[in-house]
């Protein structure tokens, strides 16, 4: 059931990456970020990226004393589409994988995903992204990992990100922001994109003392400076 289930979102992934493993096999050097105008907390780099991958995840919440909910962090997988950077089909990939992982069957969940594409030893699959402990001890902090998919024995292919950038999604609600973050530790990256987002906020208000809840998103992430 759940081969079936994920079977377009496979195709259309491996249709997105010509590469069998290790860095991007298209040239991505003079590929651009599209960033909102008007705006001075996204900033571009100015030289091409390193990596892009597009995500399927969720993002966790918890219910605050204030009956509001707080990101505690999130975990997706993320397939490499930098062949198709540039195509007139770029800009929609977020929603067009999206629409496949909401209709999914409830009890289809992220790990399964993760698992199940493991299990295929899939190739397009740049690696995962997740929440660990911050460098600095207080709190927790995004982590991209590539160590155990298309950099495996590159103990370094990891970077752990430090939000400095913020914005509300140019799509407005149920779509989380979007974001620039820059590297903390790793050889990843040095600066990390959360752009085109698709779903993963909650709903406004919660009862404080409530279960914790996922909510599915999907976005493209641009990662620059890799070392590695």
């Amino acid at each position: 059931m759940l081969a079936l289930t994920l079977l377009p979102l496979f195709l259309s992934c491996v249709a997105a990456s010509e590469h069998r493993g290790g860095p991007p096999r298209c040239d991505i050097s003079a590929a651009k970020i599209s960033l909102p105008p008007n705006q001075t907390m996204l900033v571009a780099p100015k030289e091409g990226p390193s990596f892009i991958g597009l995500a399927i995840g969720i993002q966790n919440y918890t219910c605050a004393d204030s009956g509001t909910f707080t990101n505690i962090g999130a975990v997706a997988e993320l397939f490499d589409v930098s062949c198709l950077s540039g195509t007139p089909e770029f800009p929609s990939l977020a929603n067009i994988v999206f629409s496949v992982w909401d209709s999914a069957p409830p009890a289809t969940g992220i790990f399964q995903v993760i698992d199940f594409l493991a299990k295929l030893k899939a190739s397009f699959v740049l690696g995962q992204h997740y929440f660990v402990t911050s460098p600095s001890g207080t709190g927790i902090s995004p982590k991209w990992d590539f160590t155990s998919a298309s950099l495996a024995g590159h103990p370094n292919a990891f970077v752990i990100g430090a939000k400095v950038g913020d914005i509300v999604a140019p799509t407005g609600p149920p779509d989380v922001d979007w974001l620039s973050l820059v590297d903390a530790e790793g050889d990843l990256a040095t600066q990390i994109f959360r752009v085109n987002t698709v779903g993963g906020l909650p709903p406004t208000s919660c009862v404080p003392g409530s279960s914790e809840i996922t909510v599915k998103y999907s976005s493209l992430y641009w990662l620059y400076g890799s070392s590695v």
